[in-house]
């Protein structure tokens, strides 16, 4: 089956390149761009949350997970007598977060 969906994918990519139709599309002749986040989850989710994010619509794990990251790098710069605030909103953050992850594992099954 695995071999057969191989075979097909690969004629439909020829035909594609024999009709001109994988010339002249954006990012042509450029590196793919740098995307270490989407080595950390399945190639479907991926692709479906760079779809969204090229429309504008961020699902809420990865909105929480920029937010996360912000609040991290504040918690390095924090002074001491903020820190206890930095890292309760680090603490915050990473519970909504871990509840964002487990609620779209959950949608998947």
């Amino acid at each position: 089956m695995i071999r057969a969906l191989s075979t097909l994918i690969e004629s439909r990519i020829r035909k594609a390149e024999a009709e001109g139709q994988l010339t002249g599309l954006a990012g042509e002749g450029r590196p793919l761009p740098d995307r270490p986040g989407d080595a950390l989850i399945d190639a479907g989710t991926a692709v479906g949350h760079r779809i969204m994010a090229e429309a504008g619509a961020l699902p809420e794990e990865v909105r929480l997970k920029k937010a996360l990251d912000a609040a991290l790098q504040d918690l390095d710069r924090a002074a001491p007598e903020d820190r206890k605030a930095a890292m309760a909103r680090v603490a915050d953050l990473q519970m909504k977060h871990a509840i964002a992850r487990e609620a779209r594992m959950k949608f998947m099954r």
